[in-house]
């Protein structure tokens, strides 16, 4: 059928000249351009809404009496490899949670295999969902990875990949912009790179990564064309980059969880410029908790207005990408109107998010067949040695020692005695074969655990990571690690006691999100075993070789200071 066939069956079906697909009768629908529920029917046909007001009928029709509909909730910045579950899994976890659309940034299997961890992403977004509906399923769209690596002080399997080489992503009917920018003093210094990437996706959506920055170096950041930040973390941060005409994405992951401090700033006045985002959040807490539908019903819980945040959770996101028209077929999305695509949420409890149903372009998803992944075997990735265990030690006497904040990538900083009380042993791995010595640092707020938790997931670059005490049980991490092809594993007295192989690009699995949410259940308890007391240690862990988050990070290359930028002795002076 031609885009101009399906114009003419939308339009008379709206004039009732012919039978709707779908109507869902007496329901009360949201309205995002007044913020406010209004009681009709939602007629559909051909994949879109075509009609508000009672009177059309459809081949099918569903009795709606005292349920909400809402439009479908899209997440604003995801990594899905955090997610651990490749793309198909992902749709099959989310979906059913109203979340129809997701903007991603597979800048994690980007810094792995390079362009081609990219277009991984690109040509599933294709299979997901065909462009003409004849397989409805999430719509995921991309943001092309704009730091890969972050830093220069990290080592990556992809190399740089410079504006020319990420240009020719931008034809793609499934690129949205350039992702988050995380090397804000390259945006500050003028750095060619940074700067000919951006030039190179003007008049494209270009995402932001800017915790804790201010004034005058908040506003130069604004002027190179970045208009959303999802790394605000303090009220007054997140107020001041709106001020800067940057859109905040509140987000709650599995690790970073600032709904608390930003609820306040949400409001009807501000909705237009904020929107929700998990960023990176694993299997086991959206089976648990929930993806977006978490995020909104929480919103509502610190007081935020029903109606502000399901406008936030939709339209606010889908009109600042871009994505609520001008469109093409009728492809708008973030809306209950008539021509856009009828990507909806049919909730029996408004306040507390309670889904009934939800519909992906006009189709109810508990009635598809969504498609198991297919991919194959994929080869391991991770090809660095073992390392001796004395290679692991680290140096003694007083050392600077990272603390981990439950709840927050953002760490404090303190020096201590490297065997003093809750002090613990954090090591590095380059995994790509270089044959570098592992990095060696110190580490608190795990608790004191006596054994050893390892990860492949080592934002951004993805070494390997291992926390432990003893050398031993660390060495015999890592090893289990390199022999899985990445993942997550525990350790104690040289024993593993619970691990989960993540075998595509050492990041994702292949398993369904239910024997994967059983695995980190697992992990959890093995981790509570040996004495650790964060709630969340793989994605924890994770993040503590991200060399772009305040304030001291360990990388394959040394110890980080964040705040100055360099490289520092874990000696302490």
């Amino acid at each position: 059928m031609t885009l101009a066939d399906t114009l003419r069956r939308r339009i008379r079906a709206a004039q009732g000249q012919e039978p709707c697909d779908l109507v869902l009768r007496n329901v009360r629908w949201l309205d995002v351009f007044t913020c406010e529920f209004v009681s009709g029917d939602v007629a559909i046909k051909d994949g879109a809404v075509v009609g508000l007001a009672p009177g059309l009928r459809g081949a099918r029709e569903i009795d709606g009496r005292g349920a909400h509909v809402v439009p479908g909730f899209i997440d604003a910045h995801v990594h899905l490899e955090s997610s651990l579950l490749v793309p198909e899994s992902f749709q099959r976890a989310v979906l059913p949670r109203g979340t129809t659309t997701a903007v991603c940034d597979p800048h994690e299997l980007a810094n792995v295999l390079g362009v081609p961890g990219i277009q991984f992403f690109l040509d599933a977004a294709e299979r997901l969902m065909d462009a003409d509906r004849r397989r409805p399923g999430l719509d995921l769209r991309v943001m092309v990875s704009s730091c890969v690596p972050a830093t220069s002080f990290e080592t990556n399997g992809a190399g740089v990949l410079d504006a020319s080489m990420l240009a020719p992503l931008l034809p793609h009917p499934k690129t949205l912009g350039l992702a988050e920018v995380m090397n804000v003093p390259g945006v500050l210094s003028g750095d060619p790179l940074v700067i000919d990437k951006l030039a190179a996706f003007d008049g494209r959506p270009l995402d932001g990564h800017a915790p804790l920055v201010h004034g005058q170096a908040l506003s130069a950041y604004a002027c190179a064309g970045i208009t959303s930040c999802h790394e605000s973390s303090e009220l007054g941060e997140a107020r001041e980059k709106l001020r800067n005409g940057i859109a905040v994405w509140i987000r709650e992951g599995s690790v970073a969880k600032d709904l608390d401090a930003l609820a306040p700033l949400l409001t009807l006045a501000t909705s237009t410029s904020i929107g929700f985002c998990t960023d990176d959040r694993n299997p086991l807490d959206i089976a648990h908790e929930g993806h977006l539908d978490w995020l909104v019903r929480s919103a509502i819980a610190k007081g935020v207005p029903a109606e502000v945040a399901y406008r936030a959770a939709s339209w606010s996101v889908a009109r600042h990408y871009g994505l609520a028209g001008p469109a093409r077929g009728g492809e708008r999305i973030g809306a209950i109107a008539p021509g856009f695509r009828a990507d909806l949420v049919v909730l029996d409890d408004v306040a507390t998010c309670q889904i009934r149903d939800v519909l992906i372009a006009g189709q109810l998803v508990r009635e598809l067949d969504l498609p198991r992944p297919s991919l194959g075997s994929p080869p391991n990735t991770i090809r660095a040695f073992v390392p001796e265990a004395r290679d692991l030690e680290g140096p003694s006497g007083m050392v600077h020692v990272i603390g981990v904040r439950a709840g927050r990538i953002l760490t404090d900083r303190h020096v201590a005695r490297h065997d003093a009380a809750g002090v613990r042993r954090l090591a590095v791995l380059e995994r790509y074969g270089k044959g570098q010595k592992p990095a060696n640092g110190y580490v608190s707020g795990f608790g004191d655990i006596d054994g050893a938790i390892a990860s492949s997931v080592g934002h951004d670059s993805h070494n390997l990571v291992v926390v432990g005490k003893d050398p031993s049980d660390m060495r015999a991490a890592l090893a289990c690690l390199i022999e899985i092809g990445g993942g997550f594993c525990v350790v104690r007295g040289g024993n593993v006691l619970a691990r989960l192989a993540l075998p595509l690009g050492g990041l994702m699995s292949l398993e369904d999100p239910e024997s994967i949410a059983r695995s980190l259940e697992e992990l959890r308890a093995a981790s509570q075993a040996i004495g650790c007391v964060l709630p969340e240690p793989f994605l924890q862990l994770a993040f503590l070789s991200l060399p772009v988050i305040p304030s001291l990070k360990l990388t394959d290359r040394g110890l980080m200071d964040v705040d100055a930028f360099r490289l520092i002795d874990v000696r302490a002076a």
